[in-house]
């Protein structure tokens, strides 16, 4: 006998909906003490600005385009992990040929995706005087790939990372590695390595320290050719490994010694003057900002006003382009010193812009590409030259 409960009354029902919808306001309306989720930011192509330390701020992929070959660091660069995505390189260096200059710092992290990344044939990287450290992450990683291209790597030390191998060079990759070191770097993995070599690639190691990398399978396993010169020390009882179809030249002298540093290019000496005077050096960044208010144009350059660039207002006897004069420009700039290292410069007016370029006599006149912001006219330029703003 299946038993019958009474219809429940309309104030019961009444009361139901009305709790059904405060229930549905109160979850429609956010939590404000929740954080947001951080997004990456976008990956950038060629770009002109660098961060403070000299390299990128975010992940980025430079190619034949690029106006900007050579990094100079100018401190410790952080990658954290919002600067990449899974799978992706924080610099992917895809086509040409370019050079990071450490100048003794050191680029730190990322916990995740992957550092730098030589991704195409043709593509060479310089990597000068630099520490990389702290790469962490989990599963097959590295933490420099030269898919393709060439690595030419000199003073630089691996250290503290925690990957499946350190240094990967796939089919056509190869790496001229002088004067390296592989610290205290730790296995993330089976069949992990510290330098995997595949087939087709090779390599070239002239003095060379590997010492405390623990949980690793192998020091070098290739399957490419190998040469070894100059001191190498193994201190962490791996030997070269050899799959299959890779050849080892062992050139080397043994273990380098205790405190061994290794060899810097030495300086020219300086000739001496016979009355040395001392000559402070030019505020040239604090006489720009006084030119930009006197005219109202910007000037931002990759590695700041007192790199080595110079600006200076023309006149229409500076312009020396009577077509130009005659069609009444706007204003007119030198731009001249280390330029190749990208500068914009933004005019106070809209109009277009013509550069005229240092390196050809008589200068090659050519129309530039630019942008508009804020009623300024910007562009860019990564060689010598005056830039006339014209009427559009």
């Amino acid at each position: 006998i299946t038993k019958k409960y009474p219809p429940p009354p309309p104030h019961f029902l009444i009361r139901n909906v009305l709790l059904c919808f405060l229930l549905i306001a109160f979850l429609a309306v956010p939590v404000q003490s929740q954080t947001p989720i951080p997004t990456a930011p976008p990956r950038l192509t060629n770009p002109t600005m660098m961060a403070p330390c000299g390299l990128p701020a975010t992940w980025a992929v430079f190619s034949l385009a690029a106006t900007v070959t050579t990094f100079n660091m100018t401190a410790d660069c952080v990658v954290n992990s919002w600067d990449v995505q899974t799978n992706s390189a924080f610099l992917d260096f895809a086509s040409g040929e370019f050079t990071i200059n450490g100048n003794g710092y050191s680029i730190i992290g990322p916990a995740s995706g992957y550092p730098i990344l030589v991704s195409n044939a043709g593509t060479i990287l310089d990597l000068n005087d630099v520490t990389i450290r702290q790469a962490a992450g989990g599963g097959s990683s590295w933490v420099i790939n030269v898919n393709a291209g060439r690595l030419n790597a000199q003073n630089v030390i691996f250290r503290d990372n925690r990957r499946s191998w350190i240094l990967v060079l796939n089919t056509g990759g190869k790496a001229h590695l002088e004067n390296v070191q592989f610290l205290n770097n730790r296995a993330v993995g089976i069949g992990a390595s510290v330098i995997y070599l595949s087939t087709g690639g090779a390599l070239s190691i002239t003095n060379g320290i590997f010492q405390g990398n623990t949980d690793f399978d192998y020091l070098i396993d290739f399957f490419g050719d190998v040469q070894l010169q100059g001191c190498i020390t193994r201190a962490d009882g791996l030997s070269n490994n050899q799959r299959s179809g890779g050849a080892i030249t062992d050139r080397s002298a043994g273990e380098c010694p205790p405190g061994f540093r290794f060899p810097k290019k030495k300086k020219k000496e300086r000739v001496p003057t016979a009355t040395p005077t001392s000559t402070p050096r030019p505020a040239y960044g604090a006489s720009y900002v006084a030119l930009q208010t006197a005219t109202g144009m910007t000037f931002e350059a990759t590695y700041g006003l007192d790199s080595g660039v110079h600006f200076r207002q023309l006149d229409g006897a500076g312009i020396g382009v009577q077509s130009i004069i005659d069609a009444g420009y706007l204003a007119a700039l030198d731009v001249y010193g280390y330029v190749e290292q990208g500068v914009e410069v933004c005019f106070p007016q809209i109009g277009r812009v013509l550069f005229l370029d240092a390196r050809t006599m008589p200068r090659a006149i050519t129309a530039l590409a630019a942008s508009y912001r804020d009623g300024m006219t910007c562009v860019t330029l990564n060689s010598p030259g005056s830039l006339a703003l014209m009427p559009n």
